[in-house]
């Protein structure tokens, strides 16, 4: 799930709200076929989850051994949910690969179980394997509390915060735990902030109000992944997610609502999602949404999805699948050739249906902080922005 930040100007300031009491054409395959937040209880408390590690729990450290301890909340539809106690709910990020600095992830693992999914090897911090990560769900506790307090740090002001890096933060999970809603109730606070939301749901629609709030005092815009128009093969790659057609509708709702909203093809799969017609239908759908941007990125895979992700083509797709062993060898990257003519492709779509690259918009807005501003007042000149 990658994001891009606001185009403008860096910021100067941030005003901070007022004190409150704190809280705790052809496919290059021609092969291929085209197709709430609980506390912990007492004596009845559910029980902690196995630790499956190899090391006895005493030995793990990190998020590791804070996954260890965490309470089971909750099991339906084969997936187990668990309170994860955190002590931030910003991340910096230090990847060159990406370009922002700080993450919010309200979840650790994503129950829509996409087959490509390059963030399985987040639970592999937590000692557990890849293969878990769409049937163990970490919900973060305290989220709303947390983030709060992460705002007043003075390392964030003028940053750009990207909201479902490495999860969805609209997964079905939020339904019932809100984390992801807390805790854009209280960026909705603030005045200035820099906010993106990455999402396959189309139940980020229904929280329209809370993020028109936000886009009036901050910069915010929204992207709604779309890989493909194809119900059938949508159902396929991304088994849990909502259908390509209800997320496009979301895009409308967000901009009905007057919400700067755009499409993310992310990934492109080669011999699947690649062809010129169906990415043609895909940039005009996206159009004919509202959208006013049509991002895109050819399938990068992590080691930890190259098992899950090559099984799934040797049972669905096996003419494809000594393909991609030969462009992928497990991890990494598709040929540079082939991405360069990806690139020319969406260019040329971008182009036909007027659509940008990258978000865009969302309104700008100043940060002012007033401590900032009293330092001034008082004629200091050491302090720095």
């Amino acid at each position: 799930m990658a994001t891009y930040p606001i185009l403008r100007e860096q910021p100067a300031t941030l005003r901070r709200r007022p004190a409150r009491p704190k809280e705790t054409s052809l496919t290059l395959f021609p092969l291929a076929v085209r197709h709430g937040d609980c506390e912990p209880g007492g004596a009845s408390a559910p029980p902690p989850m196995k630790n499956r590690s190899t090391k006895p729990a005493t030995e793990l450290v990190g998020i590791a051994r804070l996954a260890a301890s965490s309470l089971r909340a909750e099991a339906k539809r084969g997936t187990e949910y668990f309170l994860l106690p955190v002590r931030s709910i910003l991340n910096e990020c230090h990847s060159d690969r990406v370009p922002f600095r700080w993450t919010v992830n309200p979840y650790r693992g994503c129950e829509f179980g996409c087959r490509y999914c390059y963030a399985r090897y987040t639970h592999e911090y937590m000692e557990l394997d890849g293969g878990d990560f769409e049937s163990k769900i970490f919900v973060k506790q305290n989220a709303a509390a947390l983030v709060e307090r992460d705002l007043e740090n003075e390392k964030i002001w003028g940053e750009h915060i990207a909201i479902g890096t490495a999860t969805d933060p609209y997964q079905p999970a939020e339904r019932e735990f809100r984390a992801t809603r807390s805790i854009l109730e209280r960026m909705a606070e603030r005045e200035g902030l820099s906010v993106s939301i990455t999402t396959k749901s189309d139940q980020v629609a229904k929280d329209a109000d809370l993020l028109r709030k936000i886009s009036e005092r901050s910069s915010l815009t929204v992207n709604v992944t779309v890989t493909t128009v194809r119900i059938r093969l949508a159902r396929m790659l991304e088994p849990r997610a909502p259908r390509p057609d209800l997320r496009l509708a979301a895009v409308r709702k967000l901009r009905d609502a007057g919400i700067a909203a755009g499409v993310f093809a992310m990934p492109i799969l080669p011999g699947l999602t690649d062809g010129e017609e169906d990415l043609d239908k895909l940039a005009r759908s996206a159009k004919e949404a509202g959208a006013q941007w049509l991002g895109a990125s050819v399938l990068f895979l992590m080691p930890s999805s190259w098992k899950p992700f090559i099984e799934f083509l040797e049972s669905k797709f096996p003419r494809l699948a000594a393909r991609y062993r030969e462009w992928y060898r497990g991890y990494g990257y598709a040929p540079e050739d082939y991405r360069k003519q990806i690139a020319e492709r969406l260019a040329k779509l971008r182009k036909k249906y007027n659509l940008g690259s990258r978000p865009v918009g969302g309104g700008a807005h100043s940060w002012r902080s007033t401590q900032l501003q009293l330092s001034w007042e008082k004629g200091e000149t050491s302090c720095q922005a």
